[in-house]
């Protein structure tokens, strides 16, 4: 006597169309947007195939909703996005040569500080030193940076967007863009002020045309 084998249906196991064989369906509500629905449904197909169409709606119900962009709290978190900094001509710098954007703290006064630094092209700062190390992150562009306090900035070593370049303490150093550089460099600067800045040849300018 022949035993008869019952055929699993592959729809039951999320396996054959999922979406159709639950009674869950995935329709948007009165304030929820075609974007979100779209989630949701993919959310709901992942579901399915893990768990089986059934569980998957069961699940669905209980999946946290759309989250909501609120107002952000300056007090608590400060953002500026990168078309709202400001940057202003450095006091003392030739003009044309490069720009700073105060983020943090004062580079002149006592506590960290953190500041954005653009140089443009065919402009490299003179060899100098700073009382404190000087943290920096290459931010779009590239930087050349080179040490001592022979002025070489055809030696100078590029560092490209998201670099690391760390300044150590009253330690000789240069920076800038040469000439056939195609684009401005922005540097994010983090120290302990207050700088107090020191050139290695005060006689020479501080800012040079290479």
């Amino acid at each position: 006597m022949d035993k008869k084998v019952a055929k699993t249906n592959p729809g039951n196991l999320g396996t054959n169309n999922p979406l159709q064989d639950s009674q869950h369906s995935v329709i948007a509500g009165p304030s929820e947007s075609a974007a979100s629905v779209t989630r949701r449904a993919a959310l709901r197909s992942t579901l399915a195939g893990v768990f089986g169409g059934s569980l998957a709606g069961l699940l669905l119900e209980f999946a946290p909703g759309e989250a909501q962009a609120g107002p952000i709290d300056p007090n608590q978190t400060f953002v500026v996005q990168a078309n709202d900094v400001q940057f202003k001509p450095w006091q003392g710098l030739p003009a044309g040569s490069g720009e700073v954007a105060m983020m943090y703290g004062d580079l002149n006064k006592p506590g960290p500080y953190l500041v954005l630094m653009k140089w443009n092209p065919s402009w490299f700062s003179a060899p100098h030193s700073y009382r404190t190390d000087r943290v920096c992150v290459v931010v779009s562009g590239t930087w050349w940076v080179n040490s001592g306090e022979d002025f070489t900035p055809v030696q100078a070593v590029p560092v490209q967007a998201g670099g690391f370049v760390l300044r150590h303490a009253r330690t000789w150093h240069y920076d800038g863009v040469p000439a056939e550089g195609k684009e401005p460099v922005i540097v994010a600067i983090f120290g302990i002020g207050p700088v107090d800045i020191q050139l290695a040849d005060p006689k020479q300018p501080t800012w040079r045309r290479v």
